[in-house]
Protein backbone atom coordinates (compact mmCIF):
# COMPACT_ATOMS: atom_id res chain seq x y z
CA UNK A 1 0.00 0.00 0.00
CA UNK A 2 1.15 3.73 -0.94
CA UNK A 3 -0.13 6.79 -1.36
CA UNK A 4 0.72 10.13 -3.29
CA UNK A 5 1.12 12.17 -0.66
CA UNK A 6 3.76 10.03 1.15
CA UNK A 7 7.83 9.34 0.35
CA UNK A 8 7.48 6.35 2.33
CA UNK A 9 6.05 2.54 2.53
CA UNK A 10 2.74 2.60 4.07
CA UNK A 11 2.68 -0.93 4.31
CA UNK A 12 5.35 -0.95 6.56
CA UNK A 13 3.87 1.54 8.10
CA UNK A 14 0.94 0.30 8.64
CA UNK A 15 2.12 -2.92 10.00
CA UNK A 16 4.60 -1.37 12.50
CA UNK A 17 1.70 0.84 13.85
CA UNK A 18 -0.61 -2.72 14.54
CA UNK A 19 2.57 -3.69 16.19
CA UNK A 20 3.50 -0.74 19.01
CA UNK A 21 0.54 1.51 18.99
CA UNK A 22 -2.31 -0.05 21.20
CA UNK A 23 -5.59 -0.55 19.67
CA UNK A 24 -4.74 0.36 15.77
CA UNK A 25 -5.76 -1.81 12.99
CA UNK A 26 -5.67 -1.25 9.16
CA UNK A 27 -4.83 1.66 7.73
CA UNK A 28 -6.72 2.82 5.04
CA UNK A 29 -5.33 6.40 4.12
CA UNK A 30 -2.25 8.41 4.81
CA UNK A 31 -2.49 11.98 4.38
CA UNK A 32 -0.11 15.01 4.24
CA UNK A 33 -1.11 18.26 5.93
CA UNK A 34 -0.44 20.82 3.76
CA UNK A 35 0.71 23.45 6.59
CA UNK A 36 3.73 23.19 9.04
CA UNK A 37 7.74 23.35 7.32
CA UNK A 38 9.71 22.05 10.09
CA UNK A 39 8.73 18.59 10.31
CA UNK A 40 5.89 16.79 8.19
CA UNK A 41 2.93 15.80 9.58
CA UNK A 42 0.09 13.44 8.47
CA UNK A 43 -3.38 11.98 9.22
CA UNK A 44 -3.52 8.41 8.91
CA UNK A 45 -7.05 6.98 8.84
CA UNK A 46 -7.47 3.52 10.15
CA UNK A 47 -10.38 1.72 10.50
CA UNK A 48 -9.61 1.77 14.28
CA UNK A 49 -9.58 5.59 13.89
CA UNK A 50 -7.78 8.96 13.42
CA UNK A 51 -4.17 9.39 14.33
CA UNK A 52 -1.52 11.92 13.62
CA UNK A 53 1.90 11.02 12.62
CA UNK A 54 4.93 13.61 13.08
CA UNK A 55 8.18 12.75 11.50
CA UNK A 56 11.68 14.39 11.22
CA UNK A 57 12.49 15.70 7.54
CA UNK A 58 13.91 13.37 5.12
CA UNK A 59 17.77 14.52 4.11
CA UNK A 60 20.78 15.91 6.13
CA UNK A 61 19.71 18.16 9.26
CA UNK A 62 21.35 20.88 10.89
CA UNK A 63 22.31 19.49 14.42
CA UNK A 64 19.89 19.72 16.63
CA UNK A 65 17.03 20.64 14.62
CA UNK A 66 13.68 18.65 13.95
CA UNK A 67 13.81 16.71 17.40
CA UNK A 68 10.54 15.26 17.44
CA UNK A 69 11.14 13.17 20.32
CA UNK A 70 11.85 16.35 22.49
CA UNK A 71 8.21 17.22 21.02
CA UNK A 72 6.91 13.84 22.12
CA UNK A 73 8.48 13.87 25.74
CA UNK A 74 7.00 17.39 26.53
CA UNK A 75 3.92 17.12 25.19
CA UNK A 76 3.76 13.06 27.31
CA UNK A 77 4.66 15.12 30.44
CA UNK A 78 2.07 17.50 29.98
CA UNK A 79 -0.75 15.17 30.18
CA UNK A 80 -2.76 16.48 33.36
CA UNK A 81 -1.78 19.87 33.60
CA UNK A 82 -3.70 22.93 32.69
CA UNK A 83 -1.66 22.93 29.50
CA UNK A 84 -3.59 21.48 27.27
CA UNK A 85 -2.19 19.20 24.77
CA UNK A 86 -2.95 15.71 22.99
CA UNK A 87 -2.43 11.95 24.02
CA UNK A 88 0.97 10.79 22.73
CA UNK A 89 0.56 6.85 21.75
CA UNK A 90 4.29 5.61 20.38
CA UNK A 91 7.47 7.08 19.67
CA UNK A 92 9.55 5.55 16.99
CA UNK A 93 13.58 4.80 16.80
CA UNK A 94 15.74 6.79 14.45
CA UNK A 95 17.21 4.96 11.18
CA UNK A 96 16.62 0.97 10.67
CA UNK A 97 14.72 1.15 13.96
CA UNK A 98 11.44 3.07 12.22
CA UNK A 99 9.86 2.00 9.14
CA UNK A 100 9.76 5.07 7.68
CA UNK A 101 13.86 5.75 7.38
CA UNK A 102 13.78 8.44 10.41
CA UNK A 103 12.08 8.76 13.74
CA UNK A 104 8.85 9.84 14.11
CA UNK A 105 5.81 9.95 16.49
CA UNK A 106 2.05 9.22 16.81
CA UNK A 107 -0.61 11.12 18.57
CA UNK A 108 -4.27 11.62 18.90
CA UNK A 109 -6.18 13.21 16.06
CA UNK A 110 -8.38 16.14 17.56
CA UNK A 111 -10.96 17.66 15.63
CA UNK A 112 -10.86 21.50 16.17
CA UNK A 113 -10.20 24.89 14.76
CA UNK A 114 -7.14 26.55 13.74
CA UNK A 115 -7.07 30.34 13.17
CA UNK A 116 -3.88 31.58 10.59
CA UNK A 117 -4.87 34.98 10.57
CA UNK A 118 -4.32 37.10 13.66
CA UNK A 119 -6.93 39.44 12.98
CA UNK A 120 -9.58 36.41 13.01
CA UNK A 121 -12.17 37.77 9.96
CA UNK A 122 -14.01 34.77 10.28
CA UNK A 123 -15.00 36.11 13.89
CA UNK A 124 -17.40 38.97 13.21
CA UNK A 125 -18.24 40.03 17.57
CA UNK A 126 -14.86 41.53 19.07
CA UNK A 127 -16.08 40.14 22.24
CA UNK A 128 -15.30 36.47 20.80
CA UNK A 129 -11.58 37.79 19.03
CA UNK A 130 -11.43 39.50 22.47
CA UNK A 131 -11.54 35.82 24.18
CA UNK A 132 -9.81 33.60 21.73
CA UNK A 133 -6.52 36.46 23.15
CA UNK A 134 -7.26 36.30 26.84
CA UNK A 135 -7.33 32.24 25.84
CA UNK A 136 -3.99 32.40 24.67
CA UNK A 137 -2.99 34.87 27.17
CA UNK A 138 -4.34 32.17 30.28
CA UNK A 139 -2.66 28.92 28.41
CA UNK A 140 0.82 31.44 28.36
CA UNK A 141 0.82 32.20 32.35
CA UNK A 142 -0.01 28.87 32.82
CA UNK A 143 2.62 27.04 30.78
CA UNK A 144 4.87 29.32 32.26
CA UNK A 145 3.85 27.95 35.76
CA UNK A 146 3.74 24.05 35.30
CA UNK A 147 5.75 22.23 37.96
CA UNK A 148 9.05 21.28 35.94
CA UNK A 149 10.46 18.73 38.87
CA UNK A 150 6.63 17.50 38.77
CA UNK A 151 6.52 17.12 35.05
CA UNK A 152 9.67 15.06 35.03
CA UNK A 153 11.56 17.84 32.69
CA UNK A 154 14.16 19.09 35.09
CA UNK A 155 16.54 18.23 32.67
CA UNK A 156 14.79 19.32 29.56
CA UNK A 157 17.26 22.52 29.20
CA UNK A 158 20.69 23.32 30.32
CA UNK A 159 21.71 25.53 33.05
CA UNK A 160 22.84 29.11 32.40
CA UNK A 161 21.97 32.06 30.89
CA UNK A 162 19.05 31.30 28.64
CA UNK A 163 19.86 34.37 26.07
CA UNK A 164 23.01 33.39 25.99
CA UNK A 165 22.72 29.93 25.12
CA UNK A 166 20.04 30.63 22.68
CA UNK A 167 21.73 33.72 20.81
CA UNK A 168 24.65 31.55 20.09
CA UNK A 169 22.52 28.49 19.04
CA UNK A 170 20.46 30.46 16.50
CA UNK A 171 23.66 32.27 15.21
CA UNK A 172 25.01 28.67 14.35
CA UNK A 173 22.11 27.74 12.80
CA UNK A 174 21.90 31.22 10.92
CA UNK A 175 25.94 30.77 9.71
CA UNK A 176 24.83 27.48 8.75
CA UNK A 177 21.74 27.92 6.36
CA UNK A 178 22.84 31.56 4.95
CA UNK A 179 22.88 32.52 1.49
CA UNK A 180 24.08 35.88 1.55
CA UNK A 181 25.31 38.88 3.11
CA UNK A 182 22.65 40.93 5.10
CA UNK A 183 23.37 43.71 6.88
CA UNK A 184 20.27 43.91 9.33
CA UNK A 185 21.17 40.39 10.79
CA UNK A 186 24.72 40.98 11.23
CA UNK A 187 23.76 44.19 13.24
CA UNK A 188 21.22 42.29 14.74
CA UNK A 189 23.38 39.68 15.99
CA UNK A 190 26.16 41.91 17.06
CA UNK A 191 23.91 44.37 19.10
CA UNK A 192 22.22 41.21 20.40
CA UNK A 193 25.78 39.98 21.74
CA UNK A 194 26.72 42.88 23.52
CA UNK A 195 23.08 43.64 25.69
CA UNK A 196 22.07 40.39 26.85
CA UNK A 197 20.32 40.81 30.04
CA UNK A 198 21.90 39.73 33.39
CA UNK A 199 20.58 36.29 33.98
CA UNK A 200 17.37 37.15 36.69
CA UNK A 201 17.19 33.21 38.00
CA UNK A 202 14.09 32.98 35.79
CA UNK A 203 13.14 29.47 34.45
CA UNK A 204 9.66 27.88 33.28
CA UNK A 205 8.86 25.47 30.64
CA UNK A 206 9.17 27.83 27.40
CA UNK A 207 7.32 26.52 23.96
CA UNK A 208 9.45 28.47 21.58
CA UNK A 209 7.14 28.84 18.59
CA UNK A 210 3.86 30.61 20.75
CA UNK A 211 1.39 31.88 18.30
CA UNK A 212 -2.18 31.77 17.16
CA UNK A 213 -1.75 29.28 14.14
CA UNK A 214 0.25 26.70 17.00
CA UNK A 215 -3.30 26.46 18.93
CA UNK A 216 -6.19 24.50 18.54
CA UNK A 217 -9.32 25.93 19.64
CA UNK A 218 -12.75 23.42 20.07
CA UNK A 219 -15.34 23.70 16.92
CA UNK A 220 -17.49 26.39 17.72
CA UNK A 221 -15.84 27.85 21.26
CA UNK A 222 -13.49 29.98 22.32
CA UNK A 223 -11.71 27.28 24.38
CA UNK A 224 -8.11 25.95 24.13
CA UNK A 225 -7.86 22.30 23.21
CA UNK A 226 -4.55 21.71 22.02
CA UNK A 227 -1.05 23.91 21.62
CA UNK A 228 0.84 21.75 19.02
CA UNK A 229 4.29 21.73 17.14
CA UNK A 230 7.13 22.07 20.41
CA UNK A 231 10.13 21.31 18.64
CA UNK A 232 11.40 24.43 19.99
CA UNK A 233 10.45 23.83 23.51
CA UNK A 234 12.89 23.88 26.23
CA UNK A 235 13.65 25.11 29.89
CA UNK A 236 14.16 28.61 30.01
CA UNK A 237 13.30 32.14 30.20
CA UNK A 238 9.62 32.84 30.40
CA UNK A 239 9.41 36.61 28.60
CA UNK A 240 11.20 34.86 25.47
CA UNK A 241 7.44 33.46 25.07
CA UNK A 242 5.58 36.02 25.22
CA UNK A 243 8.35 38.59 23.22
CA UNK A 244 7.83 36.06 20.59
CA UNK A 245 3.98 35.81 20.78
CA UNK A 246 3.99 39.90 20.49
CA UNK A 247 6.30 40.20 17.69
CA UNK A 248 2.63 39.48 16.38
CA UNK A 249 1.47 42.94 16.72
CA UNK A 250 4.58 44.57 15.21
CA UNK A 251 4.39 42.34 12.17
CA UNK A 252 2.36 43.72 8.83
CA UNK A 253 -0.46 42.50 8.45
CA UNK A 254 -0.14 42.16 4.19
CA UNK A 255 1.35 40.04 1.65
CA UNK A 256 2.73 36.66 2.87
CA UNK A 257 2.93 38.50 6.19
CA UNK A 258 -0.26 37.96 9.49
CA UNK A 259 0.67 40.22 11.31
CA UNK A 260 -1.48 42.99 13.07
CA UNK A 261 0.51 46.06 12.15
CA UNK A 262 -1.97 48.27 10.73
CA UNK A 263 -4.71 46.57 11.93
CA UNK A 264 -7.49 48.23 13.98
CA UNK A 265 -7.86 46.44 17.04
CA UNK A 266 -9.79 48.80 18.90
CA UNK A 267 -12.84 48.11 16.40
CA UNK A 268 -11.80 44.21 16.01
CA UNK A 269 -11.83 44.10 20.18
CA UNK A 270 -7.98 42.77 19.85
CA UNK A 271 -5.93 44.05 22.75
CA UNK A 272 -2.78 46.19 22.04
CA UNK A 273 0.71 44.41 23.10
CA UNK A 274 0.57 46.47 26.37
CA UNK A 275 -2.53 45.38 27.76
CA UNK A 276 -2.00 41.93 26.64
CA UNK A 277 1.59 42.20 28.32
CA UNK A 278 0.02 43.53 31.60
CA UNK A 279 -2.57 40.16 31.36
CA UNK A 280 0.02 38.25 31.59
CA UNK A 281 1.68 40.03 34.08
CA UNK A 282 -1.30 40.38 36.26
CA UNK A 283 -1.92 36.46 35.98
CA UNK A 284 1.88 35.63 37.00
CA UNK A 285 1.89 38.27 39.63
CA UNK A 286 4.57 40.06 38.19
CA UNK A 287 4.59 43.93 38.61
CA UNK A 288 6.55 44.77 35.19
CA UNK A 289 9.06 43.57 32.20
CA UNK A 290 11.99 46.20 32.18
CA UNK A 291 13.78 46.17 28.96
CA UNK A 292 11.27 44.14 26.95
CA UNK A 293 12.67 45.50 23.46
CA UNK A 294 15.55 43.25 24.10
CA UNK A 295 13.28 40.06 24.12
CA UNK A 296 11.46 41.63 21.17
CA UNK A 297 14.41 42.19 19.43
CA UNK A 298 15.80 38.32 20.35
CA UNK A 299 12.39 37.15 18.91
CA UNK A 300 12.88 38.74 15.90
CA UNK A 301 15.98 37.94 15.07
CA UNK A 302 15.26 34.15 16.11
CA UNK A 303 12.46 33.84 13.63
CA UNK A 304 14.51 35.06 10.76
CA UNK A 305 17.54 32.35 11.61
CA UNK A 306 14.43 29.97 11.50
CA UNK A 307 13.42 31.17 8.06
CA UNK A 308 16.45 31.46 6.61
CA UNK A 309 17.05 27.29 7.72
CA UNK A 310 13.45 26.94 6.20
CA UNK A 311 14.97 28.45 2.92
CA UNK A 312 18.14 26.48 2.94
CA UNK A 313 16.42 23.52 3.14
CA UNK A 314 14.32 24.38 -0.30
CA UNK A 315 17.82 25.28 -1.70
CA UNK A 316 18.82 22.17 -1.20
CA UNK A 317 15.91 20.31 -2.47
CA UNK A 318 14.38 18.80 1.00
CA UNK A 319 11.86 21.41 2.43
CA UNK A 320 8.30 20.06 3.57
CA UNK A 321 6.53 22.67 1.34
CA UNK A 322 9.18 24.32 -1.37
CA UNK A 323 7.01 27.08 -2.61
CA UNK A 324 6.14 28.42 0.83
CA UNK A 325 9.94 27.89 1.70
CA UNK A 326 10.62 30.17 -1.02
CA UNK A 327 8.51 32.60 0.29
CA UNK A 328 9.84 32.61 4.06
CA UNK A 329 13.27 33.18 2.47
CA UNK A 330 12.34 36.71 1.11
CA UNK A 331 10.70 37.18 4.52
CA UNK A 332 14.27 37.03 6.23
CA UNK A 333 15.27 40.72 5.49
CA UNK A 334 11.78 42.04 6.06
CA UNK A 335 11.59 40.56 9.61
CA UNK A 336 15.46 41.60 10.33
CA UNK A 337 14.33 44.86 9.42
CA UNK A 338 11.47 45.30 11.62
CA UNK A 339 14.11 44.02 14.09
CA UNK A 340 16.40 46.99 13.48
CA UNK A 341 13.53 49.36 13.64
CA UNK A 342 12.12 48.13 17.31
CA UNK A 343 15.87 48.68 18.67
CA UNK A 344 16.06 52.07 17.01
CA UNK A 345 12.27 52.73 18.42
CA UNK A 346 12.89 51.21 21.91
CA UNK A 347 16.55 52.27 22.54
CA UNK A 348 17.05 55.14 19.89
CA UNK A 349 20.41 53.00 18.63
Amino acid sequence: MSTPSTDFDTAALAAYLEANVDGFSALEKVTKFKTGQSNPTYRLQARSGAYVLRAKPAGKLLKSAHMVEREYRVMAALQGTAVPVPRMLHLSGEGDDSPIGRRFFVMEYLDGRIFWDPALPELPDPARRAAIYDQMNEVLAALHDVDIGAAGLTDFGKPGSYFERQLSRWTDQYRASQSGELPDMEALIAWLAEHVPADDGRVSLVHGDYRLDNIMFAPGEDRIIALLDWELSTLGHPFADLAYQCMQWRLPHEGDFRGLGGVDRVTLGIPDEQAYVESYCRRRGISAIPGFGFYLAFSFFRIAAILQGVYKRALDGNASNPQKAKLYGMAVPVVARIAVETLQGEFGE
